[in-house]
């Protein structure tokens, strides 16, 4: 992508609604613009991010085995009053009426759904295990919408839904989520730690919150520092296997949270030396809730006996909006964001020094041609614009790496490689730079 024709509009002032610093990055970068209160439109920058990072939940969902669908965002009220939530739910839930005097809703979650689609197919336990998931956007009508996409009130969810016969099966697909999740993160360059969670009011006795580490975090984070080293990409892991016994081993280095543990407790369990307290960001959570949903909207099925008995669930959610945000937090600088290179916008971008040199502007579009051959994602700043400009903008929108073509480089044969991600810099023969860059 050429940037002189490219829609990123960048804003150098600091927006004085942004209080932390993916609000603010993400405005200043052109990713976002607000549409109303706690509501953002995605502008080609942020929606690329959006994504890169979709499709990585995506593939980690079905790896597990997980089936995607998609449901509506309206739904009707009659089935959250069969499971006794509409009421309950509060005034975060948008309600409607439509022309025909229906209640409805705009969907914050969608136990109620996605049950009643079960309870209308599924009818034999040979017909279980099913994980059903989907990725749709979300409305919760926050009192107070802030912090950008970190708290707004329109979201993106990956929500997936597990349904099994008894507990041991429900635990099962608990676990594969578990490990699912500890995946999508770590592909994404995060480090996320789970911690036991409350389930609030999705219900349940069983819950894990996924945190992944940034100084601006919400959430005080005590971990034990051998979990900081654990490669879960580097295992391998086997989604039909009993997962128990690997994750009962990690949970002796999960962590800790001033919320819900005694931070006491955790220095009295972890030495002195292998103890670490951050913060932290939710970007998922997991539960299991049994038949909660499942009894009052009369999802059953028959067991082996021949009994009608309800299916044990659990739900899965990702903020795929908020990790937008969440990885901005934890990855960035002075100058801007430091995206991670799986969820990058593009790989590389493309500076030339001086656009009017026709040296330049020839190296540089052959450059351009070899890159897009090769099938990697670069944005070429072709502009008119000062040097100084190019590289603040490239530093502020955070691609890995940085191909800088000038005329005293080009004099000399060489180009300059700079990697975003600390700002090492190199001059290299241009066919080094570009092997540095080939997959």
């Amino acid at each position: 992508m050429r940037l002189s024709a490219y829609f990123m509009p960048t804003i150098k002032e600091t927006p004085s609604e942004a209080q932390i610093v993916s609000h603010r990055l993400m405005l200043r970068s052109g990713m976002i613009r607000q549409a109303s209160a706690g509501i953002y439109s995605w502008l080609p920058l942020g929606f690329r991010v959006l994504k890169n990072i979709e499709q990585i939940v995506r593939e980690e969902q079905d790896r597990s085995g997980a089936q995607e669908v998609l449901m509506p965002t309206i739904q009707s009220a009659d089935l959250w009053r069969q499971s006794g939530r509409y009421d309950a739910y509060g005034p975060e839930m948008l309600r409607i009426e439509d022309r025909h005097g229906r209640d409805m809703l705009y969907g914050p979650t969608n136990e109620e759904l996605i049950t009643d689609i079960f309870k209308t197919s599924v009818k034999s336990y040979r017909d279980v295990p099913k994980m059903l998931y989907h990725i749709q956007w979300k409305f919760r009508d926050e009192v107070r919408p802030r912090f950008g996409i970190m708290r707004g009130r329109e979201f993106l969810m990956k929500d997936n839904y597990s349904f099994d016969i008894d507990y041991e099966g429900a635990k099962r697909a608990y676990n594969k989520m578990f490990v699912a999740y500890l995946r999508t993160f770590a592909r994404m360059g995060l480090k996320a730690i789970p911690m036991e969670a409350d389930t609030g009011p999705i219900g349940g006795n069983l819950s894990h919150e996924f945190i992944i580490l940034a100084d601006t975090g919400e959430s005080a984070v005590y971990c034990h520092g051998d979990f900081l080293d654990f490669d879960v990409l580097g295992q391998d892991m086997d989604y039909e296997q009993d997962l128990e016994p690997v994750i009962a081993e990690w949970t002796a280095l999960y962590a800790r949270t001033d919320e819900k543990h005694d931070p006491a407790v955790f220095e009295k369990e972890v030495p002195e030396c292998n103890r670490v307290e951050r913060r932290g960001i939710e970007v998922g959570h997991i539960f299991y809730f049994g038949t909660k949903y499942s009894e009052p909207l009369g999802a059953l099925v028959a067991n082996p006996a021949g009994e009608q008995v309800p299916v044990h669930m659990g739900s899965y959610g990702i903020g795929v909006s908020r990790l937008a945000g969440a990885i901005i937090e934890a990855s960035h600088d002075d100058n801007g964001i430091i995206w991670p290179e799986a969820v990058a916008p593009f790989h590389v971008g493309l500076i030339n020094l001086k656009a009017a040199d026709p040296a330049c502007a020839k190296a540089c579009e052959d450059i351009y041609a070899t890159l897009r051959g090769a099938g990697i994602e670069v944005l070429y700043d072709d502009r008119d614009e000062r040097a100084g400009t190019k590289f603040a903008d490239m530093d502020l929108i955070g691609l890995p790496w940085q191909l800088i073509v000038g005329p005293r480089g080009l004099e000399k044969g060489q180009v300059e490689l700079k990697r975003r991600q600390g700002g090492a810099r190199e001059e290299l023969s241009l066919d080094s730079a570009l092997s540095k860059l080939m997959p």
